[in-house]
């Protein structure tokens, strides 16, 4: 769990402890967009960008009730992050795995990959895609 978070965090620290110094230096305002932009980019990495994250087995069962794609993914990732970005609203539709809090999500990315754990790996209609494109995707969640 603390894995997840380790990044965001120190993104967030580091940026804070910049702008301090910007502020004691008599720059409140650069210290002000420091903090914003840090806080944003530590938001944006972590795990509270992304859908809630299901245990792979229930991704896969809803997937075949609804034919929704399962999305394994990482947090920090950034092919992950642009996924998710690009998807925008529809990112809802699909089933989010994240592979470091699911030692099976992580085993199923594997066996896709041939023993790495690439991802964003997406399984849609039960087959496999490495690092697709997210225009492609967002198509696909739109149908």
């Amino acid at each position: 769990m603390a894995r997840r978070w380790l990044f965001p965090a120190l993104l967030a620290a580091g940026g804070a402890a910049i702008a301090v110094h910007q502020a004691r230096t008599g720059s409140p305002v650069a210290a002000v967009v420091l903090a914003l932009v840090f806080g944003v980019l530590a938001v944006l990495l972590s795990p509270l960008a992304f859908p809630a994250s299901l245990a792979a087995a229930e991704a896969q069962r809803r997937s075949a009730a609804d034919g929704g794609p399962v999305i394994y993914w990482r947090p920090g990732c950034q092919y992950c992050m642009r996924l998710r970005i690009r998807l925008g609203a529809v990112a809802r539709r699909a089933h989010w795995v994240d592979i470091w809090r699911d030692p099976e999500g992580a085993a199923a990315v594997r066996a896709i990959t041939g023993g790495d754990e690439t991802v964003p790996t997406v399984v849609l209609g039960g087959e496999p895609h490495v690092n697709p494109d997210p225009g492609w995707l967002r198509g696909q969640l739109a149908r």
